[in-house]
C-alpha cells in the first residue's frame, strides 16, 4: 500500500545519526546514502516501503505540518521504549512517552517524539504483552 515516506531535512548527517539510532531496533537497516544529492534511506525486511530522509525537492528548507505524524511498527513493547529513548538520546524531543493509550486499542503501546527537523514520529506496538 505504502511505496515510501519521505521527510524533510536541513542536514542529512544530524538526519542519517538520528535514524540509525532510532531504526535499527526496529529492524531496519541503511539501504544507501546520497550526500550529493542530499538523501538517505532505509528498508526493512521487505523491498517496501522505504523510510527516507533528505533535502525537500523545490530546494526550500524543510518543514512539518500541522496533524501529519509517521508511526513506526514496533515487534515488541521493548523495542518502543528502546526506540524513543534512542530518539531522545540523539536529539529528538518528546511528544508522549512509551505507554497504553488503551482509548485506540487495548493492546496499542505506543511513545510519541519529534526528529531534530520537527518531524512527528510514533513507534507502535499493537500486540499483548
Amino acid at each position: 500500500m505504502i511505496s515510501h515516506i519521505h521527510l524533510g531535512s536541513g542536514d542529512l548527517g544530524r538526519s542519517v545519526a538520528f535514524y540509525e539510532a532510532v531504526l535499527g531496533g526496529l529492524g531496519w537497516r541503511l539501504k544507501f546514502r546520497e550526500d550529493a544529492q542530499g538523501w538517505a534511506g532505509w528498508q526493512g525486511d521487505a523491498a517496501r516501503p522505504l523510510f527516507l530522509v533528505g533535502r525537500p525537492f523545490d530546494g526550500g528548507a524543510p518543514g512539518v505540518g500541522n496533524g501529519q505524524m509517521v508511526a513506526l511498527l514496533a515487534p515488541n513493547r521493548a523495542a518502543v521504549d528502546a526506540a524513543y529513548a534512542a530518539a531522545l538520546a540523539a536529539g529528538g524531543s518528546d511528544e508522549g512517552a512509551p505507554g497504553l493509550r488503551p482509548q485506540y486499542h487495548a493492546a496499542y503501546y505506543g511513545a510519541y517524539f519529534r526528529d531534530p527537523d520537527g518531524n512527528k514520529i510514533g513507534v507502535v506496538c499493537h500486540a499483548p504483552e
